[in-house]
């Protein structure tokens, strides 16, 4: 899923840096609108009919001229560019380093496991894993996007420096439930892929897999990942778009929508969530699989 290092040292760095960051950035340009759609389904609480779907999505803007509506779906941009950027940066690069880690110390203790070729997919999922816990770091841009989509009312006129310096820790909640995502999420990510490489379309070299193969193992690694991290997505979410002062548990949470809403509002923006990463993941990954070379010839 990473691009593969071209042997230049601090300059394949370099280029690697430009160009996932340059494909996170447009990658945030088109998805942005569809992610800001499964942000407020899930926050919805109230029982959603075709009559208040448009209020859902486009909140005061609902009336308004198309144009309008459309730009109400980019609300946070600024800070859901700072928190893309960074996540393809550390995701294109953490789980590659993750993996030579593994391969490096512990690759006898998987192959005896579950056997060579199994082990090699098991560590290439486990480094996954380990790459999602790690982007708990990015969590204050993280919730400050959601909060922008969901609850603007939570900022009150105040910039980013003075929420950070009056917020501090609290930017980090949920943060215990970010990593439970994360982690299961990521593994399927990472597993999922390498298994549909593996298995499906008979790739034993990874890096050597064609545009095709990675769109179809993307596909399926993409939709594996969401899916099992849907409810814990929703918890996160929750817990992150509530007012800065409201301090409330994932527990309370989960308590309050099975009550209130039934076990399958822990799906809820699942299925834009699927109809977009498959296409969010394979434009990023090529986008920064031609543009890190390109990057390479001036850095």
């Amino acid at each position: 899923m990473s691009p593969p290092m071209s042997g230049k040292g601090k300059e394949s760095g370099t280029a690697r840096v430009l160009g996932s960051g340059t494909s996170g950035i447009a990658e945030l340009l088109i998805f942005h609108p569809v992610d800001t759609i499964a942000k407020r389904l899930m926050s919805n609480k109230a029982k959603l009919g075709s009559a208040s779907l448009s209020t859902v999505i486009f909140r005061d803007q609902a009336t308004a001229t198309l144009g309008r509506r459309m730009m109400s779906l980019f609300p946070g941009l600024g800070y859901a560019a700072g928190y893309k950027v960074a996540q393809r940066v550390y995701k294109f690069g953490g789980q590659p380093w993750f993996n030579d880690l593994i391969t490096r110390h512990y690759k006898t203790e998987f192959t005896n496991t579950f056997g060579e070729r199994k082990g090699k997919m098991m560590m290439q999922a486990t480094a996954g894993s380990l790459t999602g816990i790690g982007e708990v770091v990015l969590l204050p841009l993280d919730a400050l996007k959601i909060k922008r989509q969901v609850n603007p009312e939570a900022f009150r006129g105040r910039g980013a420096i003075r929420i950070f310096m009056e917020e501090g820790t609290t930017l980090y909640r949920g943060w215990g439930w970010t990593m439970a995502r994360n982690a299961p999420g990521s593994f399927s990510l990472f597993g999922a892929s390498a298994v549909t490489k593996e298995y499906v379309l008979g790739v034993t070299d990874y890096s050597k897999a064609t545009w095709t193969q990675n769109f179809i193992a993307s596909v399926a690694g993409a939709v594996a990942s969401i899916t099992v991290a849907a409810p814990l997505d929703t918890v996160k979410t929750r817990i992150q778009n509530a007012n800065f002062e409201n301090k409330v548990s994932g527990v309370t949470v989960i308590k309050d929508l099975l009550k209130n809403e039934g076990p399958l509002a822990l799906f809820k923006g699942l299925t834009p969530k699927i109809l977009v990463v498959g296409p969010k993941l394979v434009f990023s990954y090529t986008l920064a699989q031609s543009l890190i070379p390109l990057f390479a010839n001036y850095v």
